[in-house]
This record gives structure tokens, sequence and C-alpha cells, in this order.
């Protein structure tokens, strides 16, 4: 699943509105990476924690040329699974039946209005003939050179 998807997925529990989505996702990845860059480590009970791991210099090996090199230190992002996403994932617990927020009813009696009117301005239309096309010419074939 990309961003992309998650935040379709994320739509359906916020009454199918895509923005609010793409702007809750925005908001918690935007804070967790910012407190993780200052060093603060950010822990979401049940699952997980981010924190920021300094790496040390150290002696690595190029496998292409197995040439001896110096890599840097560095700090790297580290995530480490919580108690419960790692008994969802090894299948020791199950996770509860997701229930989808519906769409208030004004919002639905809105769309049902629209949904009437343009059935309405279907109706009174006649239907259009569509219009007949026109013959293409013959494409010119391929040239071909003398071997």
């Amino acid at each position: 699943m990309n961003k992309t998807q998650l935040i379709d997925t994320l739509a359906a529990r916020y009454e199918g509105n895509r923005k609010a989505a793409a702007h809750a996702l925005e908001s918690v990845l935007d804070t967790i990476t910012r407190e993780v860059a200052k060093g603060e480590k950010v822990a979401i009970t049940g699952f997980g924690s981010f924190e920021k791991k300094i790496r040390e210099a150290r002696t690595v090996r190029n496998p292409r040329t197995g040439e001896k090199m110096r890599a840097k230190k560095k700090a790297i992002p580290k995530f480490t699974p919580g108690a419960d996403l790692k008994a969802v994932i090894s299948g020791a617990k199950k996770l509860p039946k997701l229930t989808l927020a519906k769409a208030t009813a004004p919002a639905k009696k809105a769309a049902s209005a629209a949904g009437a009117a343009t059935k309405a301005a279907a109706k009174k239309a006649p239907a259009k003939k569509a219009p007949a096309k026109k013959a293409t010419k013959a494409a010119a074939p391929a040239k071909t050179t003398a071997t």
C-alpha cells in the first residue's frame, strides 16, 4: 500500500472526505518526522516507537571491487514494533471488525436531491444520435529499403 492508497482508505473513515484524510496523515507524518529529527522518541501505544539512532563510523567493503572504505558516522531512523502490532502480525491476536463512519443525513439529502435533478434533466432531454464517422484514408504502406 502506498501513500495515496492509504489516504483513500482513511477517507472512508472521514465520511469520504479525502482532503481531511490527507491532512490528518500529513500532520501525523510531519509531527513524527520533526520529533525524531530532534532526537525525541515518539511512542504510539500498541503500535510501536520511532527514534533516532546514531550509527557509528566503521569500515565497510565495496562489494563490486572488494575495496575497504570508511563509512561516516550518521543518524538513521529506527522503528520498534509494539506488542499489539507484533501479536496481530503473528496471528496471535485478531483485529476488531472495522466500522466505517457513515455520511451525515444532510449530506445524503443534498446528494439525493442532486441525483433527482440529474434524473429529471436526463428524462427531458431528447436522445441525440451520434454523428456518423467519416471514412479515413488508408495509411500509406511503409517504405522499405533494399538491403
